[in-house]
């Protein structure tokens, strides 16, 4: 059974920074590409960041880009969101999704083709 737990979330203020992790255990990590997505109160689950099996191509939101980054460690079976420059429109729920695929450099942005999910984690942006 593929698990899947989130942390790092917290309270920050506005322009800090934040490291969630993704921790993923059973199945191959390897044949996983990974994405981070965000859920705010009243509004849909969005994608936010997506890596590929092997760590060597990333995708992400416009929102996010330049501020955000996704990395993933295959000798740990993690992934990272390093979140820098945040702001208050960065509040969410946010959640980490395993895609179990065939192909080494697809990514895809959609919740629907994820496979699995963590609980999620709490991020608060404060002013």
């Amino acid at each position: 059974q593929v698990q899947l737990v989130e942390s790092g979330g917290g309270l920050v203020q506005a322009g800090g920074s934040l490291r969630l992790s993704c921790a993923v255990s059973g199945g191959l990590f390897n044949n996983y590409a990974m994405g981070w997505f965000r859920q705010a109160p009243g509004k849909e689950r969005e994608f936010v960041a997506a890596i590929n099996r092997s760590g060597g191509s990333t995708r992400y939101a416009d929102s996010v880009k330049g501020r955000l980054t996704i990395s993933r460690d295959n000798a740990k079976n993690m992934v990272y969101l390093q979140m820098n420059s945040l702001k208050l429109e960065d509040t969410a729920v946010y959640y980490c999704a395993a895609d179990v695929t065939q192909s080494l450099n697809l990514i895809k942005v959609l919740s629907i083709q994820y496979d699995y999910w963590g609980q999620g984690t709490q991020v608060t942006v404060s002013s």
